[in-house]
């Protein structure tokens, strides 16, 4: 899918979206999105963005970024899973081709948790590492930014909790994503299981923006459908959520509007025709792209509740987000339903501009629900292990997460506590 007429556009034009392969007017992929008024003069605002290399067979690119970035000892950062497949031995032999002497840590599991930070911060430390490479989903990218975070701050991991706790420069960091959807590779966010309290603790800071990532889309062939259902409605809420946050602006605006379009039409064919290069490259596309628009506008409540369900137990964020995510959506919707408009017309429904916007909120709640059963997302939290009587504490951990900060509604703890139920 590629996205046209963006640079020369003005105010309330369209512009053309061709989907899968389809790169000519009048082909069958082709349909128009409109590009949202911005009537109001824009906040000022900053964008953050590492320098990027997109495209297969780019993985090489990490070793030199790591060599430009001062590297003779990089300190590796993986899991297991990621090592079974085969793409860190890829990786160390690039680093070592370059001059470079790398170590590597794999003691990583899915949702990283305080003390698996601790412990690869202590193995850096021993090793006398300098630039950190990160390679794998996530977790794994999370664990790495911990571990930096730790080597020149000190401290816990717990300490950094919430926005800009970070007062010292962190070692350069290199990211490699082998899955579709996180954007952590791009992102001002570190997300880490804190162990005793089973809850995430959201880190954000200008300092955990990477300095590279490089996108290799080969690397997502080997994701299990599972991993590749959930980070791909991962990549759709971070669409989503910073379209609508309060923190939007037009530049977020539009990566967020094109990956939401990306991952409509190109996750689905990606869970049946898994080395298909077409949508795997488009998926990476749009995980990238709804990276650089969430790190910048952030997120809102679907995230906030997904996290501490996930704290809590342990199980693939981006599930969690595509059950949360419609009923979030109705939430916000009912406050102010206009911004639904575009987001029904990137996922290619019948939405006509100028529509009352909660019938937009219905079409888009709907969508998301009816691509989550396509690619074997449960239909609520029961199923996954939520109780009844987890649904309070539940919600007072949502009213502290950051990520709830620029969710476009305000919300009690009442209302998340409903959100929850109507969830389950």
């Amino acid at each position: 899918m590629v996205l046209t007429g963006v640079p020369g556009t003005t105010r309330g034009d369209t512009v053309l979206v061709l989907d899968g392969d389809a790169a000519r007017p009048g082909s069958a992929g082709e349909r128009t999105v409109r590009v949202p008024d911005h009537p109001e003069r824009p906040r000022l605002s900053k964008f953050h963005a590492p320098e990027i290399v997109f495209g297969a067979d780019s993985l090489p690119e990490a070793a030199h970024a790591a060599l430009r970035l001062g590297a003779r000892r990089p300190f590796v950062v993986t899991d297991p899973g990621v090592t079974e497949a085969g793409w860190p031995a890829e990786l160390l032999g690039h680093l070592r081709a370059a001059g470079l002497r790398p170590q590597l840590w794999n003691e990583i599991t899915q949702n990283p948790k305080d003390h698996e930070v601790h412990a690869g911060f202590a193995r850096y430390e021993n090793s006398g590492c300098d630039v950190v490479i990160g390679i794998g989903g996530g977790s794994v990218i999370d664990a790495a930014k911990g571990v930096a975070l730790l080597a020149t701050n000190g401290g816990t991991i717990g300490d950094y909790e919430g926005i800009d706790r970070i007062t010292h420069p962190i070692p350069p960091l290199v990211m490699v994503p082998s899955t579709s959807g996180t954007g952590a590779d791009v992102s001002q966010f570190c997300i880490i299981t804190d162990t005793e309290r089973l809850t995430k603790l959201t880190i954000m800071g200008r300092a955990l923006v990477p300095d590279v990532s490089v996108i290799d889309p080969r690397l997502l062939v080997t994701m299990p459908d599972w991993l590749n259902a959930a980070t791909g409605l991962d990549a759709l809420t971070h669409g989503i959520e910073a379209f609508v946050s309060l923190a939007h602006g037009p530049l977020t605006d539009t990566h967020a509007l094109h990956a939401v379009a990306l991952v409509h039409t190109n996750l689905p064919t990606t869970m049946l025709r898994r080395t298909d290069e077409g949508p795997r490259t488009a998926m990476a596309q749009a995980a990238l792209e709804a990276g650089l628009a969430f790190t910048n506008a952030i997120l809102g409540a679907t995230h906030a509740m997904s996290h501490q369900v996930g704290g809590m137990l342990d199980l693939p964020h981006g599930l969690i987000n595509g059950v949360l995510l419609p009923h979030v959506i109705r939430f916000n919707g009912a406050g102010d339903p206009t911004r639904f408009v575009p987001i029904a017309q990137a996922m290619g429904l019948d939405a006509r501009p100028g529509m009352p916007g909660d019938e937009a909120v219905d079409m888009v709640a709907g969508e998301v629900r009816k691509l989550a059963d396509e690619v074997g997302v449960p239909t609520g939290l029961g199923a996954i292990g939520v109780r009844e009587g987890d649904v309070p504490r539940l919600a007072r951990l949502t009213l502290g997460d950051a990520c709830l900060t620029t969710n476009p509604r305000s919300a009690s703890v009442e209302q998340i506590e409903d959100l929850f139920r109507r969830a389950l």
